[in-house]
């Protein structure tokens, strides 16, 4: 009898092992930052890099980002950030020169989680491969890098590409979302892929339509099931501006669902009387001390973050 009741035991563990457990769908946050690249006059200003640096990497860990695509990224920018982010790993290369040389348009990606597969670096323009060139009718050379991951434990796999728009040129701004849609469906076939980035243009803009209508990509703010989005996503570097204009955006292909989508507000704060003076509120308990201070933004640009979930085949 006992025989007996051993081998139905050992049969029926053995049945359980037969049975493919799907993982659960994979979870993921991803967010697009233009940084500010790394200049003197925000120095002069009091919202200089090496005031803002420690701000913007605290955003990326604090937040729990899995993935993040990042704009106006200078060689000192990016060690910086490495520094501050040892858990991520990048890819991304500088635009004039496909090195070190102008602003990169990174992706980080946490090192632990995810194994690259691939990654590289195009140019937004009719010669793709051809480093520095500015494309169409732009000011300037633009880029788009991309990443392809896999999850170590779920092993499932996406695309990620991150880019910065041309501020001026329509045409390269028009061509260029055609481009990124033919790059999408060349490179990712049938895998899920997003596209993180500061497009120049808001949600009323050609360029923007023109994204929309290719069929590939679908706006992350439109899908989303819960959205908290109190303004646009540029600031000028003052929390007191108000804006519906989005022209950072996160778009993906219909492999996903938005669980929600959110424009970070966060900021700090900077004393403005140095000599470290308080005083008491009229209507406040006197026990409670206040001092003069200014609210400042950690970039011009608030950066979107947008948590995610893979569909299940």
């Amino acid at each position: 009898m006992k025989k007996l009741l051993l081998l139905m035991f050992v049969v029926f563990v053995s049945s359980l092992s037969c049975v493919a457990v799907e993982p659960e769908p994979t979870l993921l946050r991803c967010c697009t930052f233009n940084i500010r690249l790394k200049n003197d006059g925000d120095d002069k200003a009091g919202f200089g890099w090496n005031v803002r640096r420690d701000r913007v990497a605290n955003y990326i860990r604090e937040k729990a980002i899995d993935v993040v695509g990042m704009q106006e990224v200078l060689h000192p920018q990016l060690l910086d950030l490495l520094e501050r982010l040892p858990q991520y790993d990048y890819v991304g290369v500088g635009r004039a020169d496909g090195k070190t040389r102008g602003e990169y348009s990174p992706i980080f990606y946490k090192k632990e989680r995810f194994k690259k597969l691939e990654g590289g670096t195009f140019w937004i323009s009719e010669t793709p491969e051809k480093v520095g060139v500015k494309g169409w009718d732009a000011a300037l050379p633009r880029i788009c890098s991309y990443v392809h991951l896999q999850d170590k434990v779920t092993k499932k796999r996406f695309w990620f590409f991150n880019l910065h728009m041309d501020h001026i040129g329509v045409e390269a701004r028009r061509e260029g979302a055609k481009l990124i849609a033919k790059k999408i469906t060349e490179m990712c076939g049938k895998e899920p892929a997003f596209v993180s980035g500061d497009f120049n243009v808001d949600q009323h803009n050609e360029a923007y339509r023109t994204i929309i209508n290719t069929g590939v990509l679908e706006d992350s703010y439109e899908l989303a099931e819960k959205k908290f989005a109190t303004t646009g996503t540029f600031n000028s570097f003052d929390s007191n501006l108000f804006t519906e204009s989005r022209i950072d955006h996160i778009f993906v292909t219909e492999h996903v669902t938005v669980n929600n989508y959110a424009v970070l507000t966060d900021g700090y704060w900077t004393p403005n009387d140095k000599s470290g003076k308080s005083r008491k509120g009229e209507a406040a308990p006197q026990e409670i001390n206040f001092s003069e201070h200014q609210h400042r933004c950690p970039s011009d640009h608030y950066p979107i973050a947008a948590k995610i979930t893979f569909k299940k085949k």
